[in-house]
């Protein structure tokens, strides 16, 4: 099945010059919005409380949800523990309009010779996390008077800030590893090109899903690696057509054949993107608030990564001068190879 015909020649490198000007506003823009605005962190980053809470009889989440919403804690996080009876709510102290600094607070250098007195704020923070949890569950008796906490504890800050720096080490990780292979794969100049787009991407997806002011929670974050993973799979393919065709044709500019290979695989690229958005889009549109934000990022990140494999990737490799010496098989005679053992 093809969406385009293989003797398609549409010229998408005329666009390379406006292409590369407008992915650097957005990169700049994308930036800006990250480390300006900011991310709106969830408890999975910023530390809150974790509560446990159990029904006589089996209980839905969306009943739960509604009436935690009622009770005005709308930013709730609901989970099933396997059970249909047991589940776990994560909320923020401030979403519970209550302060939690107390149980965070630094204890002064005068409280260190007083053990009594540095017992002080591990007790104020049990006490703020037992309001909260009250309030939890005076909101849930509204509707099911069956409702009772297991448990209640306070996670800190300092877990989230370990889960944030631990997510980009990972990111980062993911696309030095990408390099390397791309390296080893095909030529230095599609390795720098390959990680260009994959910043590229990443930063476009992200800056976009911190205008939607939606929490960055871990199902986000795993969404961000997911999108360097399918971002680079179709820079593989196009790089692939593109030594492919270097090597079959005796004539050719390096401008005429990284053409010819955008149309080559533009059908491949298309039906990828669509099939994958619509596996990704049932999870944003029905998979409920715990996968709103994977299935979001993931259409975001399909959108972008799709043009930039047309209008991205390939103009780097132009520009950094690819050509067909660059591709074609080393013989056995190359002085390189004669040296090795």
């Amino acid at each position: 099945m093809e969406l385009f015909k293989s003797e398609t020649n549409f010229d998408f490198m005329a666009w390379r010059k406006p292409s590369l000007v407008i992915s650097a506003i957005l990169c700049l823009l994308s930036l800006a919005i990250i480390f300006g605005r900011g991310l709106d962190y969830s408890m999975d980053f910023e530390g809150g409380v974790m509560i446990e809470v159990k029904y006589e009889k089996s209980a839905e989440i969306a009943d739960i949800r509604n009436a935690l919403e009622a009770g005005g804690l709308k930013s709730a996080v609901v989970q099933s523990l396997g059970t249909a009876t047991e589940y776990s709510i994560r909320i923020k102290p401030e979403d519970a309009h209550v302060g939690a600094a107390a149980a965070e607070a630094p204890k002064p250098e005068a409280d260190k010779a007083a053990p009594a007195e540095a017992a002080k704020p591990e007790s104020a923070g049990k006490t703020e996390t037992d309001k909260i949890a009250a309030e939890v569950l005076k909101a849930l008796k509204v509707s099911r008077a069956d409702a009772s906490i297991k448990r209640s504890d306070f996670v800190g800050s300092s877990v989230g800030e370990e889960l944030r720096e631990q997510g980009l080490v990972a990111v980062l990780f993911v696309i030095l590893g990408i390099m390397v292979y791309l390296w080893m794969r095909f030529e230095w100049r599609f390795a720098v090109a390959a990680v260009a787009s994959e910043i590229h991407d990443t930063l476009i997806t992200v800056g976009i899903f911190a205008l939607t002011a939606r929490e960055f929670d871990l199902p986000a974050l795993a969404a961000v690696l997911s999108v360097v993973g399918y971002s680079i799979n179709d820079k593989v393919v196009v790089f692939d057509r593109v030594r492919e065709i270097f090597r079959s044709s005796r004539k050719g500019e390096p401008y005429e054949i990284l053409n010819r290979s955008i149309n080559s695989t533009m059908s491949r690229t298309i039906m990828t993107g669509l099939t994958t958005s619509l596996a990704v889009g049932t999870l944003y549109f029905v998979g409920g608030p715990a996968l709103e934000n994977f299935g979001l990022i993931m259409l975001i990140g399909i959108a972008v990564g799709t043009l930039s494999s047309i209008f991205f990737a390939n103009p780097i490799l132009l520009w950094l001068g690819v050509s067909k010496q660059d591709l074609m098989p080393r013989s056995k005679e190359d002085p390189e190879l004669a040296r090795r053992p």
